[in-house]
């Protein structure tokens, strides 16, 4: 019961707590996510109420719509505005492509290499403190910052947007350092952190790798490592701390008996190419 709104063009299946609503009447394909946009923002509305309450909230819901000088629904001009959004959106993701370096897709013969020789990788038990330097974070409540007031990451325990929780100001000296893998303390939800960044109180972690060239990719990689390995142990009830998880220990791949970090270089950027291929080619056929 999210009261979140999506379009779905095809057949589908749904579980409990799902309602269908069809448009009375024929709205064109260009116009679905105008309406889209208007139903999500209702969602405020219908989480104020309870549940047995939402079907006859939604049905005393009014929106309001463009209209054109006879007084009729205007679908051109929505079909208009949402084809201008789009092509500005595609025009932003282009260029984005272009300055971040991720518009090359081909995967070298290295990159084929390490995703075709994976599958018979070796992993070895490692002492998770001779890899990383593990800090605790400072702790901020939420009550004492003030949302959207600055561009520094705020981080929280939680699994969306990366841990994201909003961007602030704040006094700089309860900033930690990123490019770390940043550990929820209570829900051991675990993130790559590639700017410095504010805790919040949940008693969280920073790992900083310690004696190698620490990547971006290598850390992304670390941080499925440390979560695939960990994650049974770990949870809100039993939730992690500093003096933990210096006891434990990660598989990590190795070769000849030494941590393999080359590979985790190679495979993540391999990775990297092939879920953006897709977004570059959706990005040059519609540019």
């Amino acid at each position: 019961m999210q009261m979140d709104f999506f379009y779905r063009d095809k057949p589908w299946y749904a579980g409990q707590f799902v309602r269908k609503i069809t448009p009375k009447l024929k709205i064109p394909k260009g116009d679905v996510l105008f309406f889209s946009t208007l139903l999500n923002k209702q969602k405020k509305k219908l989480l104020s109420v309870l549940v047995r309450n939402v079907d006859n909230t939604f049905n005393e819901i009014k929106i309001k719509l463009p209209l054109t000088k006879n007084g009729s629904i205007d679908f051109a001009f929505m079909e208009s505005f949402m084809a201008e959004l789009k092509a500005e959106r595609i025009a932003e993701l282009s260029s984005y492509l272009k300055v971040s370096g991720l518009e090359n897709y081909e995967l070298s013969e290295e990159e084929e290499k390490a995703i075709k020789d994976y599958p018979n990788t070796e992993f070895k038990k490692f002492d998770l403190i001779k890899v990383f330097d593990v800090n605790n974070t400072h702790n901020i409540l939420s009550s004492d910052i003030t949302a959207k007031s600055g561009k520094i990451p705020y981080l929280c325990a939680s699994a969306n947007n990366n841990s994201v929780n909003t961007y602030i100001e704040y006094d700089k000296n309860y900033l930690d350092k990123g490019h770390c893998i940043f550990v929820g303390g209570k829900t051991f939800v675990v993130s790559y952190q590639e700017n410095d960044f504010f805790s919040n109180d949940s008693h969280n972690l920073a790992l900083y790798l310690k004696n190698y060239d620490a990547t971006k990719l290598k850390y992304l990689y670390l941080a499925t490592c440390l979560r695939t390995s960990l994650n049974h142990k770990y949870s809100w009830g039993n939730s992690i701390s500093r003096a933990k998880i210096e006891k434990d220990k990660i598989y990590l791949p190795v070769r000849n008996n030494i941590i393999d970090f080359e590979t985790m270089d190679l495979l993540i950027s391999a990775i990297q190419k092939l879920v953006i291929k897709d977004v570059v080619l959706y990005s040059e056929k519609n540019i």
